[in-house]
C-alpha cells in the first residue's frame, strides 16, 4: 500500500500533533501517531464534556433522557432502522459502543430488546444504572444472537475498523444487519485537516463511503447505500443542536423547519451516503 501525507493537526486534551496520513487505493484516513492510553482518554472527564470533545454531556443525557436533543438521534435511529429492516418486541439488537447507554435505554422503553456493549469508565455507570450490557468475555456465546447491531459514531475511534467490523460480524446473524454513523470524508477530500470532525485525540479512523464499504467487504458484509430516508431528519436535527452546544429540547427549536434543513445539511456533509452492512450467510 502506498500512504500519502494529509496533513498535522494539533490536539486540545493532550496538545500535542497528530498526523494524518491516507491509503491512495482505498482513501482511508487515519492517524498515524494516535494516542491510545484509553484510560486518559475516555475517562469520567470525557464522559461529562470535559474531555477531547466538550459539546457532549453523555452523563447528563441519561439522567434527563426526556429533555436531551440526544433523544431526537434516539429517534431517528430506531425510525431509519425500521425503514431497513424489520423491528419487533423479538428484535436482538445490540448497540456496540453504548456509552452511557442512552440509546439502550430509549429502545427498551419503544419494547425493542436492547443491551449495550461499552468499555471503559463508563461500563460501572452503566451496571449501577441497570443498563443491560454483555462484555468481551461475553461475545463468544453471543455469536449469531442479534438481528441488529448499532455502530452510532464508533468506527472513528477505532485503530483497526476491521478488526472491529469483524467482531461485530460474529455477533450478527446471518442477514442481519449494522447501521452505523460516522463522518464522510469524501466532501473534505482536499481540505481535510479544515474538517471539524478532525478531533484526532478520539477520531483516529475516517471514511468515504466507498472506503467504508470496502471495509465492509473485508468484515464479511454485502455494503448496500439506501442514502437518505426517514430517521436522518431527527439524526441531523440532533448534530446541529449539538454543534451549537444546544443540550436541551425546547419550544423554540421545535419551530425550525428541520425536513428542510436537515436535507440542506445532509446535501453538504453527505452523512446518509455512508453504507450499511448486512451479514453474510
Amino acid at each position: 500500500m502506498v500512504f500519502d501525507d494529509v496533513g498535522i493537526v494539533a490536539g486540545t486534551v493532550n496538545p500535542r500533533e497528530y498526523r494524518l496520513r491516507r491509503c491512495r487505493s482505498c482513501q482511508f484516513v487515519f492517524v498515524s501517531n494516535p494516542w491510545l492510553e484509553y484510560g486518559l482518554i475516555y475517562s469520567e472527564d470525557y464522559y461529562n464534556g470535559r474531555g477531547a470533545d466538550t459539546k457532549l454531556n453523555y452523563v447528563e443525557e441519561v439522567q434527563h433522557p426526556t429533555r436531551t436533543v440526544r433523544r431526537y438521534e434516539w429517534r431517528g435511529v430506531l425510525n431509519r432502522i425500521r425503514t431497513l429492516t424489520p423491528v419487533t418486541q423479538q428484535t436482538k439488537w445490540l448497540d456496540y459502543g453504548c456509552g452511557t447507554g442512552g440509546l439502550v435505554e430509549y429502545l427498551r422503553s419503544q419494547a425493542v430488546d436492547a443491551v449495550g456493549f461499552e468499555q471503559g469508565w463508563c461500563v460501572e455507570l452503566l451496571k449501577r444504572n441497570g443498563t443491560p450490557t454483555i462484555d468481551e468475555a461475553d461475545f463468544e456465546r453471543n455469536g449469531g444472537r442479534f438481528d441488529i447491531v448499532s455502530g452510532i459514531e464508533v468506527i472513528e475511534h477505532t485503530p483497526d475498523p476491521v478488526a472491529v467490523l469483524r467482531s461485530i460480524r460474529r455477533l450478527l446473524k446471518p442477514g442481519g444487519l449494522l447501521f452505523m454513523t460516522t463522518g464522510n470524508a469524501e466532501p473534505f477530500h482536499d481540505r481535510f485537516t479544515s474538517w471539524r470532525y478532525v478531533t484526532p485525540e478520539v477520531h483516529i479512523s475516517y471514511f468515504e463511503p466507498s472506503t467504508l464499504a470496502r471495509a465492509l467487504e473485508a468484515a464479511e458484509f454485502k455494503p448496500i447505500f439506501p442514502g437518505y430516508g426517514p430517521g436522518w431528519e431527527d439524526i441531523i436535527r440532533y448534530k446541529l443542536l449539538m454543534t451549537l452546544r444546544r443540550k436541551w429540547s425546547s419550544p423554540p427549536e421545535a419551530i425550525v423547519p428541520w425536513g428542510l434543513l436537515a436535507r440542506l445539511v445532509d446535501s453538504h456533509l453527505k452523512l446518509s451516503a455512508q453504507p450499511v452492512g448486512w451479514a453474510l450467510s
